[in-house]
């Protein structure tokens, strides 16, 4: 602010050095200008959102699971919400309080055979589009670059 007021700077100029446009630049030193290092704070700060869900009804839609629906599911809680109680949330939201008052737990992990991965010297497959198939040896796969690769399937009929 010192430099653009000595005149050694553009308002473009100072604003690019702030990573801001000259635009934003004027605002900010108007703000300043008015109301010092407390007119550049972020004026949202401390403010509650207007579209805040009040602390009441997150009280009821938790009594409502406690009470009629425990044990279900969030997605079928959530359309129970929506359809007989007239609440107009969105299923994350409803998700994030429901796992915040430890009534709903996160999902298991998949299974190991959804996370599998190559072994060094097993034999491997590309699959193609067509039912065709070769077998190779991982060394082979470096001429093929960017590939789909399973193991070889182990059922008689293929």
């Amino acid at each position: 602010m010192s430099r653009w007021n000595g005149g050694d700077l553009s308002m473009m100029e100072a604003g690019e050095l702030l990573g801001m446009s000259e635009r934003k630049f004027r605002r900010y030193r108007e703000r300043y200008e008015e109301a010092g290092e407390a007119g550049l704070l972020d004026r949202r700060l401390g403010k509650l959102s207007t579209r805040r869900v009040p602390a009441e009804a997150i009280e009821e839609m938790l009594e409502l699971y406690r009470h009629r629906y425990l044990g279900w599911n969030v997605k079928h809680f959530h359309e129970h919400l929506l359809r007989d109680h007239d609440f107009s949330w969105g299923y994350p939201f409803i998700k994030t309080q429901l796992h915040a008052a430890g009534l709903v737990g996160r999902a298991r992990r998949r299974g190991a055979h959804r996370r599998k991965e190559a072994v060094r010297g097993e034999p491997l497959q590309i699959r193609r589009t067509s039912r065709s198939s070769r077998t190779l040896h991982e060394t082979d796969l470096r001429a093929f670059g960017t590939c789909v690769v399973s193991r070889p399937s182990t059922h008689p009929a293929l």
